[in-house]
């Protein structure tokens, strides 16, 4: 007796390609266009910090370096007298760039310190802690997210002026150092996400609040914690109005404030474009290489933790 056995193969799983029509064509576009909008910028600055002064305005309209030189980033690190910068175009304004550096990383650094772990505090405080008038100091505290900013720089300015801190990097941190909504928000998110089982099973065993806090909570808030101190630093770095009024002495300029004074300190008449365009571009390089790194992560730690 023989058995014949029929061999069925599965049928290939072929995909179609959608065809091209014209919304896609469209679609198409306005991502390129996006794009383009998005990097002209940052191409023109180098393009500009790349050129000479006396050739930018007559190739105004042109895509390349007018007159290929780098000597504007000597200008900016040191590297060049005054003279050799006026004769390459230059004004002859002089940036103390590093020293602008250093006040940079001090004033985003402490900062972002002071800010992300008083917030996390806070943050624990509001998802973990029951006492009464929690939501109402809750809602206060998102509620002064909708005040502009310029509303509370008066009152600050004067704070810090009746204490002697003007000019002083205490005076220029103070106002960020603590607590702020958003950093609260955000954390608060996350931790109410958190399973609390491992902390009831602390708690059995006789840990505190304090203790749960260190050694449970901020282990497993790593990732969010990170993402928030790098806004944070982004946002510090990019500071402006607030340094200027409180750190205009060269002491504690940052490099915002220390940009704006380069481009007014203009003695042939006409701000040195190229070297601005390249300490603008040697500014930004940290903060661009701190999103690129990180970036992913930032997103996926808003999303964790329910922010829409």
């Amino acid at each position: 007796m023989t058995t014949t056995t029929a061999s069925t193969s599965a049928p290939a799983v072929t995909r179609r390609r959608k065809p091209f029509t014209w919304r896609t064509a469209g679609a198409w576009a306005l991502v390129i266009l996006a794009i383009a909008v998005s990097v002209l910028p940052f191409y023109w600055v180098l393009r500009t910090s790349l050129s000479t002064n006396s050739a930018l305005a007559a190739n105004a309209t042109n895509i390349l370096p007018a007159e290929f030189n780098v000597g504007s980033y000597m200008r900016v690190f040191g590297l060049q007298s005054a003279e050799q910068a006026i004769a390459e175009g230059g004004s002859g304004a002089q940036i103390d760039f590093w020293a602008y550096l250093r006040n940079s990383i001090l004033f985003s650094s402490i900062t972002t310190a002071g800010a992300v772990f008083f917030s996390a505090m806070a943050a624990y405080a509001f998802a973990r802690l029951r006492w009464r008038g929690r939501n109402v100091v809750f809602s206060l505290f998102l509620a002064t997210m909708m005040v502009p900013p310029i509303f509370t720089a008066l009152p600050n300015f004067l704070l810090i002026k009746n204490l002697g801190l003007l000019n002083t990097m205490l005076g220029l941190v103070l106002p960020y150092v603590f607590m702020t909504p958003f950093a609260i928000f955000f954390l608060r998110q996350f931790f109410l996400n958190m399973s609390r089982e491992v902390e009831e099973a602390a708690m059995l065993d006789g840990a505190k609040h304090l203790r749960i806090f260190f050694q449970i909570v901020l282990p497993n808030a790593a990732a969010p914690i990170a993402t928030l101190a790098l806004l944070t630093f982004i946002g510090q770095w990019n500071e402006y109005f607030w340094p200027l009024l409180v750190g205009n002495d060269e002491g504690t300029r940052v490099l915002t404030v220390g940009l704006g004074v380069f481009k007014s300190q203009s003695p042939q008449g006409a701000p040195d474009w190229s070297g601005l365009m390249a300490a603008t571009l040697i500014s930004a390089l940290p903060v661009l290489i701190l999103f690129i790194a990180f970036g992913k992560k930032i997103v996926n730690s808003i999303g964790f933790s329910g922010i829409k």
